[in-house]
């Protein structure tokens, strides 16, 4: 009886974890992002975690709350990733649109896309892992 017992609160228990673990999984595979307007809309995950640590992290020296707002809950200190309200969201949307077309102007690149290997101009190209390029070096 005590065997039968505990292998049903082992079962439970296995059960249990299991449901825990699946259900605070982060999710796989595509998900929907909200306002891209120069981004694939059906970007995939790591690509845009990509795109957004090796071209805004490393070449412009930033971190995420550099373009994003924070929610309305700024208690939580979460941010609000569709939000317009920074400046800076829009300038980086400009840049990437400059940085796509002097690579397909100048270097014939049939469709670049942001975070492409091929890319010969790159955020970091200008910025060197500044937020703000030094106008003496662009010279």
């Amino acid at each position: 009886m005590k065997k039968k017992k505990k292998l049903c609160v082992t079962w439970i228990i296995v059960v249990g974890l299991t449901i825990s673990v699946a259900a605070t999984r982060p999710e796989s595979g595509n998900r929907e992002f909200k306002n891209l307007k120069v981004l694939p809309k059906d970007i995939q995950s790591k690509q845009l975690e990509q795109i957004m640590v090796d071209e805004f992290e490393e070449g412009l020296g930033v971190n995420c709350g550099y373009c994003h707002a924070e929610g309305e809950k700024a208690v939580s200190h979460r941010l609000d990733y569709a939000s317009d309200e920074k400046p800076e969201k829009e300038i980086a949307r400009r840049m990437m649109k400059l940085t796509m077309g002097l690579n397909k102007k100048y270097f014939h690149l049939k469709n670049p896309l942001i975070g492409d290997s091929l890319l010969i101009i790159t955020c970091a190209t200008c910025h060197r892992g500044n937020p703000h390029p030094d106008k003496e070096s662009l010279k």
